[in-house]
């Protein structure tokens, strides 16, 4: 797959909320995902690393709704915007929030994503 054939399938899965099949056909074996200082986990590396984070944040909310932009691929990289509303079941507080999610390719697979944005901003 090119790399905009990787993006435009990441972005297909996400929308459907399918991040499983995601994360198990597009990410190579030891890729790394990086959050932002002060998010509640800053790094995890590897699929197993990165299904229990995804799946620890699921359980986590209850999202109201949730929206991806259509990638932007410049050389072995690709982004997209992110909104989400959503309700941490911990506090019940409902927010809304937006991010920049960032993806670097290499052989075919995503190794690398990394999240822009400001944690805690309820």
């Amino acid at each position: 797959m090119t790399i905009q054939e990787i993006a435009n399938r990441l972005v297909e899965l996400c929308r459907k909320g399918d991040f499983e099949t995601a994360h198990a056909e597009l990410f190579a074996d030891d890729c790394v995902s990086i959050e932002p200082d002060g998010a509640p986990v800053k790094e995890v590396r590897g699929k197993e690393g990165l299904a229990a984070k995804g799946k620890q944040f699921m359980e986590m909310m209850e999202p109201h709704s949730y929206e991806i932009s259509d990638p932007v691929v410049a050389d072995d990289y690709f982004s997209c915007s992110v909104m989400m509303d959503a309700t941490f079941k911990p506090t019940g507080q409902r927010s809304q929030s937006s991010e920049i999610a960032l993806y670097e390719v290499k052989n075919g697979k995503i190794v690398r994503e990394e999240f822009f944005y400001i944690p805690n901003q309820g």
